[in-house]
């Protein structure tokens, strides 16, 4: 065989080898990497996420607490300089809450209103929703009781008005609406009852009536009201 001891010899025939193996490896971590993922992250301005001062929201409250105790006793040309001393605060801090005296008049409205509608829960909480809904109409003569004495004032925020009568109704109806449900489910009042009946009943018991008194005869007649409101149970 001596061509093919000469072939080896002279190596021609090798030792077989198969292709190569590509080995895939994950790149390193590497800048890249971060720049592909983006991070949304969201930067709240500290304008923003800073709250009022205790003392600036206890200051401004007792300005309107003055004012509505001023405005009741001195009438509602009341200078501000008596409001301030009222709140034990000088007038440059009833200026930086209240630029004018229209606002101060706006906030006293809008408190009223904010008040009446969050006394529903309470009332809920701690009485009947009968004795609930005739509580919540002797606090509604409360509110028009100073409705009635800024109401002229509340007609010189030209712009305003409208915008503030209409949240100011929203909320009302709201709270009157939840009352009345609540007392229907229970049992307390009949079921023929509207929302907007008992109410249109209450603001026409509160503006009708021009005399010195009427706040005690619309209390009357709010009790007469619930009277009639009441379900006679067999």
């Amino acid at each position: 065989m001596p061509l093919f001891r000469g072939t080896l010899e002279s190596g021609l025939i090798r030792k077989w080898r198969g292709p190569p193996v590509n080995i895939r490896r994950p790149p390193p971590f590497c800048k890249c990497y971060l720049r592909s993922s983006s991070i949304n992250a969201k930067r709240t301005p500290a304008a923003e996420t800073r709250k009022p001062r205790a003392d600036g929201t206890r200051n401004r409250q007792s300005l309107i607490d003055a004012a509505k105790a001023a405005f009741a006793e001195a009438g509602m040309n009341v200078s501000l300089e008596e409001i301030a001393r009222r709140a034990g605060v000088g007038i440059g801090t009833l200026y930086r809450h209240f630029p004018s005296r229209e606002a101060v008049v706006e906030a006293v409205y809008r408190r009223e209103v904010e008040q009446l509608a969050a006394a529903v829960p309470q009332l809920l909480e701690d009485w009947p929703p009968g004795e609930a809904l005739h509580k919540w109409m002797h606090l509604f003569i409360d509110y028009i009781a100073t409705k009635r004495m800024i109401a002229p004032s509340l007609g010189s925020l030209t712009g305003r008005s409208s915008a503030l009568y209409a949240t100011s109704a929203e909320l009302i109806t709201g709270a009157i609406s939840t009352l009345v449900k609540r007392a229907v489910t229970a049992g307390d009042v009949r079921k023929d009852i509207a929302p907007s009946d008992l109410l249109r009943a209450m603001v026409g018991v509160s503006y009708q009536n021009p005399d010195a008194g009427w706040e005690a005869s619309a209390r009357r007649v709010i009790d007469l009201l619930m009277d009639g409101l009441r379900r006679v149970k067999p």
